[in-house]
């Protein structure tokens, strides 16, 4: 959606940007135990066009290690820290994962012309789909970082139903968590 924007509109917004401490996991004081990788990109790394707008878009497969005992489930959300909007751009949230070390292999969330993997809940992301939205910034932009978090929430039934958004989860996340890892991968759409 993003990439018909002109490149000079992109450079012009280039210093628009929520950053890091934006991110849903800078505002959760508990412990970054839960380790984040991805087969597709090294921490820090660039992300393959497959899994974004230039490509075909299919989710990012992630694996997580480091679960604490106690945990009821896992909630994982991806955000756009660089998005030239005012907050971090959702590009999913994933709820009720397993409570237990473990991972999504790649296209296992529903996106575009995918149905996904039966079963997984799904919040909404920023276009309020509730889908994976793959990675699409603005030409000339510069590069994004694409946040992976990961977080242990207390206790059973999950304290989120539904689908929801990126508000609904700051109203729970401070208290419910136990533990998060994040993983960034960046993406950039030279223009």
């Amino acid at each position: 959606m993003l990439q018909v924007l002109p490149a000079g509109l992109g450079r012009a917004l280039s210093g628009m940007r929520p950053g890091i401490n934006a991110l849903l996991f800078a505002g959760v004081n508990v412990p970054a135990v839960i380790e984040v990788t991805s087969p597709a990109f090294t921490g820090g790394g660039a992300m393959p066009a497959l899994h974004t707008a230039d490509g075909p878009g299919i989710s990012v497969p992630l694996a997580w290690t480091g679960v604490p005992h106690g945990a009821g489930s896992l909630l994982l959300v991806v955000e756009d820290a660089d998005s030239p909007t005012p907050k971090p751009l959702v590009h999913a949230i994933v709820t009720g994962l397993p409570a237990a070390d473990g991972g999504l292999a790649a296209g296992d969330l529903p996106g575009p012309g995918r149905p996904g993997l039966p079963g997984v809940g799904m919040g909404r992301n920023s276009y309020f789909g509730k889908a994976w939205l793959p990675p699409d910034p603005p030409p000339g932009h510069g590069p994004h970082r694409y946040a992976f978090q990961v977080f242990a929430l207390h206790g059973r039934p999950a304290p989120l139903a539904g689908s929801p958004g990126r508000g609904a989860l700051r109203k729970v996340l401070g208290p419910g968590v136990l533990a998060k890892g994040c993983l960034i991968g960046t993406y950039e759409r030279r223009g």
